[in-house]
């Protein structure tokens, strides 16, 4: 009965007029986000995380969460159409989704990623419904040790996934967590690393990180590669599937759907890897592989729905744990501790209404992302139609407004501009952002559990392997660091480098 009050209770939130308005403009903005090749929904989420600042939190994190999952959908339409993936997680779409296109299917194509989007999106918030309480209820018996090594665990296991050798993603999080050192000691009282810059004593802001990181360094390194867009111009119909192409992709949104939310639920890139593997797991399982690469339903279906089912998953260790999956669910943690929310195992029994109203505006944005995307596939196509020397100067221009309009302060912009030339080096070097981001955001929350910790054991760090749960967490990221070493032990390839 508790299940079902609570649930009901999160959908007369998300019904609410306000709410319900902040999830339409959400999920509208993801899709264009989504559709628009250059942006993301990090950068998205960056510029206007600023603008929920004066909205309650419900609101806040409902628009927000709408942008994420939004995108998701969104991606699909460039990727079929453009060939030129909107989201990072629609790479794998192009392959058959333009092909089909090409072939005179769009409609289908279209169609069965809106579908096979709704069903991924609908089946992962059932999973968080039901996993979301259960873990959290798991996590109340965490102390500090615990809580310090879970961290630990989300910032190993994010360097483990990452693309690239691990250790520059460890460099890169330490990087992270050498910022959110910058400013007042919470213990002492004391500056540190200030410079004797006023601003700078509540430490680094969040926003002008991730806007310089995501937006400044998107738009500098769009501008100097010339995309090239050739835009199918046949004429879209057929939107819905019909009953062979349902057979066929039936499967492979189920698996997709599977993968998706079990990936999503660790820290990396969920998304992104997910949709990687269910056409994998869609090729090896077809009777005609030869078929993937030339317009293949199921390597539409089953990669849209596993990207999308991924981003339902990702919400389970930030709502349940505290623990951000990845550089967007990095952002919501960032909008919850800026709005006075402290995310983790007491965010349910404490803020039920965050919760349960996110979940809840969830399954409402599904809906509208399925109402919204098939009749408005036509508007999307003239969006791309938009000159990038228009687009990116309107984006550098809402990240000045948005930079300046959180302190009205010259130093969020220099720091924005600042950390948008580093963003701009590091993707040239590849050197990714997000565990940066995840480690400034956990650095805080990881400094005062490891001194309360301390102050527990009386100095001794022997606590954290003391508590079993503990124990066994750090265990865990251990082997997870170790692993790189295996093939060197092997002479098979050098330990944290790049492969040869």
């Amino acid at each position: 009965m508790d299940f079902l009050h609570s649930a009901a209770m999160g959908f007369e939130l998300a019904f609410q007029p306000m709410n319900f308005l902040f999830c339409f403009i959400g999920v509208l903005l993801g899709t264009l986000v989504g559709v628009l090749p250059g942006l993301g929904p990090v950068a998205a989420m960056s510029l206007l995380l600023p603008v929920t600042f004066n909205i309650p939190p419900i609101a806040a994190i409902i628009v927000l969460s709408g942008i994420y999952y939004g995108s998701m959908y969104g991606g699909s339409t460039t990727s079929i159409l453009v060939n030129i993936p909107g989201e990072a997680a629609s790479v794998i779409t192009c392959l058959d989704g333009y092909q089909m296109a090409r072939q005179g299917r769009a409609g289908p194509a279209l169609g069965i990623a809106a579908f096979g989007s709704f069903i991924a999106g609908t089946l992962s918030i059932l999973g968080l419904m039901f996993l979301g309480p259960f873990l959290a209820a798991g996590a109340l018996k965490f102390g500090p040790p615990e809580y310090f090594s879970v961290m630990i665990l989300g910032m190993t296991v994010l360097t483990f996934l990452s693309s690239g050798p691990m250790w520059k993603a460890l460099l890169m999080a330490a990087f992270g967590l050498f910022l959110s050192t910058i400013g007042m000691d919470n213990v002492s009282g004391t500056a540190r690393l200030s410079m004797n810059i006023e601003e700078l004593i509540d430490g680094i802001g969040l926003v002008p990180v991730v806007m310089g990181l995501f937006g400044i360094s998107e738009v500098m390194l769009n501008v100097e590669s010339s995309l090239k867009r050739s835009i199918v111009e046949t004429k879209i119909t057929h939107l819905l599937p019909n009953l062979k192409e349902w057979g066929a992709s039936l499967g492979p949104i189920l698996r997709g759907t599977g993968i998706g939310f079990f990936l999503g639920i660790l820290p990396g890139a969920g998304a992104i890897i997910s949709s990687f593997a269910s056409y994998a797991v869609e090729k090896k399982l077809s009777r005609h592989p030869e078929k993937f690469g030339t317009g293949a339903i199921e390597g539409v279906a089953g990669p849209e729905s596993a990207n999308n089912a991924a981003s339902g998953g990702a919400f389970i260790p930030l709502l349940s744990l505290g623990i951000p999956s990845n550089a967007v669910t990095a952002l919501l943690l960032g909008a919850l501790i800026i709005h006075g929310i402290q995310p983790g195992p007491l965010l349910i029994s404490k803020h039920p209404e965050i919760f349960w109203g996110t979940v809840a505006s969830m399954y409402l944005g599904n809906i509208l992302l399925l109402v919204l995307n098939l009749p408005l596939i036509g508007i999307w196509v003239k969006v791309l139609k938009v000159p990038y020397p228009v687009l990116f100067p309107l984006i550098l221009l809402f990240c000045l407004i948005g930079a300046y309009s959180l302190n009205s302060s010259i130093i969020d912009i220099t720091i924005m501009n600042l950390f948008g030339l580093l963003g701009y080096f590091f993707r040239k070097l590849r050197y990714e952002a997000a565990p940066l981001v995840l480690a400034l955001v956990l650095g805080p929350m990881m400094e005062n559990s490891l001194r309360q910790s301390l102050l527990l054991s009386a100095g001794s760090p022997l606590i954290f392997l003391n508590r079993p749960i503990s124990a066994v967490i750090l265990i865990v990221a251990v082997l997870l660091l170790a692993f790189p070493l295996m093939p060197w032990f092997r002479g098979k390839r050098p330990a944290f480098g790049d492969s040869p």
